[in-house]
């Protein structure tokens, strides 16, 4: 093909183009970019050349997990089973496809070592920090078949950046040495309610019933027997203030931020003999840590 075939099809391309850019309002093409960003994406992580199986210098363990070092690391250490580690790793199929890549979503991933599959437990257990290893992981302590995951034999690359100890369990809160009954400097209410501020709060405002609050609490019998608390959990629980027990809707309504008081609640405000729960009179050590507007 010659050139003066190309030439008519050029010039029209270049007046189209002009007629699109003069077609725009003013301000839009003073405001368009000269130069727009340009962007990056993360490049998938090819597939090893090994990726099929694993070759014969792999370590192999009792479980069937086929593994290799391919960069050593710095550190000495290993993961215990209930540490948390970060780590980059990609994961392929035999066939080589991708299925899953901390790599290419630019941000490593932290997770308890225990709190994966099997074979990728035990790999991170073998690993030192600054190591990059290869996991062969047989289906059987992978995702056993599970309807939505990859299946049969999986490879991994995997990097692990960092070790760190999981924070100590939260101590179990202490009996109230009053539990047993409301002291004489307790307030009481016309409802049978007893009260006590422990600790002064911040805020200002009441909750209404209508509100919802959110609160760390503990609860014993009148026995010293602790059955709930909030504090072992480490997740304070938010809820409407009033589809709580009457003694609780009564009781924090008194309250403001920052607050922590002790209620001695009757079971007539309690539970009421419902089946299931402690039954007698309630004591409730609670903390008003946020009344949602």
């Amino acid at each position: 093909m010659t050139r003066s075939h190309l030439r008519p099809v050029a010039l029209l391309t270049c007046a189209a183009a002009l007629v699109a850019v003069t077609a725009l309002p003013a301000t839009a093409r003073q405001q368009a970019p000269a130069n727009p960003p340009v962007v990056t994406r993360p490049i998938p992580p090819a597939a090893p050349p090994d990726v099929a199986a694993p070759p014969a210098d792999a370590e192999k363990t009792a479980s069937g997990l086929a593994t290799k070092i391919v960069s050593a690391g710095t550190g000495t250490a290993k993961p215990k089973p209930t540490e948390m580690v970060t780590v980059n790793y990609t994961g392929w199929t035999t066939n080589g496809a991708l299925f899953d890549s901390s790599v290419l979503r630019g941000k490593p991933s932290l997770f308890p070592v225990n709190r994966v599959i099997p074979g990728f437990s035990e790999g991170l257990q073998l690993m030192v920090v600054g190591e990059k290893r290869r996991m062969w992981i047989p289906e059987a302590i992978a995702y056993k078949g599970a309807e939505t995951k990859p299946k049969g034999l999986l490879v991994f690359d995997v990097e692990l950046i960092a070790i760190t100890e999981p924070p100590p369990p939260p101590e179990k809160p202490t009996t109230p040495p009053d539990v047993a009954a409301a002291p004489a400097d307790a307030k009481k209410t016309s409802s049978g309610l007893a009260w006590k501020e422990l600790r002064p709060g911040t805020g200002t405002s009441h909750p209404k019933s209508s509100q919802v609050v959110t609160v760390h609490y503990s609860g014993w019998t009148t026995d010293g027997k602790m059955f709930e608390s909030s504090i072992l959990t480490g997740n304070p629980p938010s809820f409407p203030l009033d589809q709580v027990i009457a003694g609780w809707t009564e009781g924090v309504q008194l309250m403001v931020e920052g607050q922590k008081c002790r209620f001695w609640i009757p079971e007539k405000l309690a539970y009421m003999g419902e089946p299931g729960k402690p039954k007698g009179m309630l004591v409730f050590d609670v903390e008003l840590i946020k009344i949602s507007k």
